[in-house]
């Protein structure tokens, strides 16, 4: 089983238990449909980050209070602000199975997740290994929602990137990205290689939750 079908489960909720070969089956079609409807787009910006104490920091012109956040980015002095969204395409392809095949749409729902996750962590090789030639290193990317970090500061991003006019993702006032397999980011840049895996999952402290990654 590949890392973006084993995502795709784990969005599913299974958790450890078995999953079937009928559910198999519809995620890789699922994937499949997906990808042919699939829109990926990203931008990023680098920003100077001041830190004021252990839970107020300064990114560009974003003030945040987040302790969490802090940890993060603890001894960097810059950091990519990040939006990337899969597109209106898999937005458009939920809805026509809306209205005909429920139990699709959340395999559909789950494979997408797990295709901006892959989309994600392939932009941000490609960045890690620009940086490492001026010498900075990259911690995980962590997003508005994550910890103590306000879902409300992805307005602020999207200004700070352009991002509606660039890659067309938007806000509703509900804070809710559009198009929908979208996401905000901040990724630090330090120049000490302090090791720092933890991301997702693992920075989150809701233990209870069905769709946590299972830890090594």
């Amino acid at each position: 089983m590949d890392v973006r079908t084993k995502e795709a489960v784990r969005y599913l909720g299974y958790g450890n238990h078995a999953i079937d070969g009928r559910t198999l089956a519809l995620i890789a079609s699922s994937f499949q449909e997906l990808e042919t409807v699939a829109g990926r787009r990203v931008i990023y910006r680098i920003f100077d980050v001041s830190v004021e104490s252990e839970d107020s920091l300064i990114i560009g012109t974003l003030k945040i209070k987040s302790k969490n956040l802090g940890r993060n980015l603890k001894s960097c002095d810059k950091a990519f602000l990040l939006g990337a969204t899969l597109g209106v395409g898999v937005d458009t392809l939920l809805r026509r199975y809306t209205l005909t095949d429920m139990a699709r749409v959340v395999i559909l729902q789950a494979c997408a997740a797990a295709m901006l996750e892959e989309y994600l962590d392939n932009c941000q090789e490609k960045l890690r290994h620009e940086q490492e030639q001026d010498g900075y290193h990259l911690r995980p990317r962590f997003s508005p929602g994550y910890g103590d970090f306000s879902i409300t500061h992805q307005e602020e991003i999207l200004r700070m990137l352009d991002a509606p006019k660039q890659i067309g993702l938007s806000l509703t006032d509900g804070n809710m990205l559009i198009p929908t397999k979208s996401v905000t980011a901040i990724i630090g840049l330090s120049r000490l290689n302090i090791p720092c895996h933890i991301q997702g999952c693992e920075a989150c402290e809701k233990y209870d939750c069905s769709y946590r990654r299972k830890q090594k």
